[in-house]
């Protein structure tokens, strides 16, 4: 228990999956309502999110312990920065989704190699470190900037549209999840590609929901979509601080 209690994330739950999808769901969304709806354009929201990124950071690392609303604010966070620097890749600089999608996963593989290399673990169970969690962050960052691109790719690039695109993403995790638990998938393993994919998922259903109906969505636009989900995520952050909360009396008792 004290090892848990002194890790700087979330145990693996449920809950760390529906807010995970959500938070995917909404750095696309809340990326599309900055940049376009408000207009404030690719360049500057970057800079604001970005902002907002290290900020959040220096208090996650300050805490040194996982607290639920500093936590999932990074992944928030991270999660609007990831889909806007691939954005920018392609909106501005003109890199190709085929492209981005190889640089990005030939990154992610080495922050792993160099990860294991000195940590000698993926496991998010030992979080325990600033250097971990250096390593942690950094493998988080690219899973989104990678699953943007990878979703993008599959979408609009191959032409398959985002109901489908969802409906693949969310065949392959459901493959993995199956097996993991019934064949003994590789817990590491199993969990990172899981994270990866579970980005391309949610932006998919972001895109479902907010694109117009002529180009493949639901047109129910960034505002009213982006407030649904981060309520949603509050609400069960709230529930997760209350828990925690249940949890360090009983630790404190002991």
């Amino acid at each position: 228990m004290i090892n848990k209690f002194y890790n700087r994330v979330p145990e693996v739950t449920l809950f760390f999956w529906l807010i995970k999808i959500m938070a995917t769901t909404v750095g696309e969304t809340a990326a599309d309502l900055l940049s376009f709806t408000l207009k404030l354009g690719l360049v500057n929201t970057t800079y604001v999110m970005g902002a907002l990124l290290f900020l959040a950071m220096l208090i996650q690392f300050k805490l040194k312990r996982y607290i639920p609303i500093s936590y999932w604010l990074v992944v928030v966070l991270v999660s609007v920065v990831g889909t806007l620097i691939t954005d920018n890749l392609v909106d501005n600089l003109h890199v190709s989704l085929v492209n981005i999608t190889i640089v990005f996963s030939i990154a992610l593989a080495v922050i792993f190699a160099l990860w294991h290399r000195s940590e000698k673990t993926l496991s998010i169970h030992s979080i325990d470190s600033t250097k971990r969690e250096l390593f942690y962050w950094a493998a988080i960052l690219l899973t989104f900037a990678l699953g943007t691109a990878a979703g993008d790719l599959v979408a609009e690039h191959f032409g398959l549209g985002y109901i489908l695109s969802a409906l693949i993403f969310g065949l392959i995790i459901a493959v993995i999840s199956f097996a993991y638990y019934w064949f003994e998938l590789n817990a590491v393993l199993a969990f990172w590609t899981a994270y990866i994919l579970t980005r391309p998922f949610g932006a998919s259903i972001g895109d479902l929901l907010t694109q117009p109906q002529s180009a493949g969505g639901l047109g129910l636009g960034t505002v009213g979509t982006s407030a649904v989900f981060l309520i949603a995520i509050f609400i069960l952050i709230a529930h997760l601080t209350r828990l925690q909360k249940n949890v360090n009396a009983d630790l404190s008792g002991n």
